[in-house]
């Protein structure tokens, strides 16, 4: 009987520190980037449609967003981008999937700027490469919002056969996700 009683005990415990994790999630965040090169015109996009989440203990992160979400001022560049780059029917997500290394240090608890990295998988074209990303997590009235910036070589992801000095050999893009 003690056994059983230790052991439910354990169990009751281990669910209660599983249930104290909290998962942010959102479905607008937004993805920007610029590989604007010596071109006369703007190479930049956003997509308003990023779907992430995170886990506050742990610090697992994913991001997830639709090639085709992506919206240029140009709409011929959209279509250059979609079926000559990015080849968006074959490879219609790119994802990244990791970890907030320093989670510990951000207080969910108390409003402010917490400086953050994760460390985790991108995955563009059905290419993944092993990164780490510095931004920041803001907790404003309990809500956090994760801001990043960060360079993605092109010809480490792009399927395009022309990548030349009119783009830029590394996309500037900037991640804002505010969560519920």
């Amino acid at each position: 009987m003690k056994k059983v009683i230790l052991v439910a005990g354990f169990a009751v415990m281990f669910s209660l520190g599983a249930m104290s994790q909290k998962v942010y999630a959102t479905k607008t965040g937004q993805i920007s980037f610029d590989a604007t090169g010596t071109c006369a015109e703007a190479i930049k996009a956003t997509n308003n449609q990023v779907d992430s989440k995170f886990v506050d203990k742990s610090g697992q992160i994913v991001f997830s967003v639709l090639i085709k979400g992506f919206k240029f001022a140009n709409a011929l560049m959209e279509d250059h981008f979609n079926e000559n780059y990015m080849e968006s029917t074959k490879f219609p997500k790119a994802d990244f999937k990791g970890f907030i290394t320093n989670i510990a240090s951000v207080n969910f608890a108390k409003d402010g700027i917490y400086e953050v990295s994760a460390k985790g998988t991108l995955t563009i074209g059905g290419k993944g490469k092993e990164i780490t990303v510095p931004g920041t997590i803001t907790i404003d009235n309990g809500k956090p919002t994760i801001k990043a910036n960060l360079s993605i070589p092109l010809t480490d992801f792009i399927h395009g056969s022309y990548i030349g000095s009119q783009i830029s050999s590394n996309a500037k893009a900037t991640i804002v996700c505010k969560y519920e």
